[in-house]
Order: C-alpha cells, then sequence, then structure tokens
C-alpha cells in the first residue's frame, strides 16, 4: 500500500479514532497510536510523512472547525488560567 493510499484511508476514518478531539496535539498523538497499530512496519520517516499528509488533510477539511492561518503543523500554545 502507497503512502498516499494510507493517507487517504486514516483521513477518511479520522472521525472515528478521533472522535471528539478538537486540538491539533490531541489530534496528533491519536494518528501516531492508529498509526503504530494498523501500520507499525513504518519506517519513522514514513510515519512523520503520513502523519503530515492526514493533518494537512483534516486542516482542508476543516476538520478542527475553522480554517486556520500560519503554520498547521505547529501545536497550539498553552494557555494560562
Amino acid at each position: 500500500m502507497s503512502l498516499e493510499q494510507i493517507i487517504a484511508e486514516l483521513a477518511d476514518q479520522a472521525d472515528d479514532f478521533l472522535a471528539g478531539v478538537k486540538d491539533r496535539a490531541q489530534a496528533r498523538a491519536a494518528l501516531a497510536e492508529q498509526i503504530n497499530l494498523d501500520y507499525f512496519t513504518l519506517n519513522p520517516a514514513d510515519r512523520a510523512t503520513v502523519t503530515e499528509g492526514v493533518m494537512a488533510a483534516l486542516e482542508a477539511e476543516e476538520f478542527f472547525g475553522m480554517e486556520f492561518f500560519g503554520d498547521p503543523f505547529q501545536d497550539e500554545p498553552e494557555t494560562e488560567e
């Protein structure tokens, strides 16, 4: 299976394994776990490529609620409460 196919498959399944997740950092962690479970044979470079590809697809679909301006792959800053 090509990396593009893996990216498309994970992006299609995102509603399931990212249910309730709206934070990009949590989404990355859940995505990494899903890749480890389903595609454990991928090398680290391919895992990074898949992660970036899926996150880009989710951003394009406005998965996180609105269009994101800036670097979509940068973790959100922590807010002080």
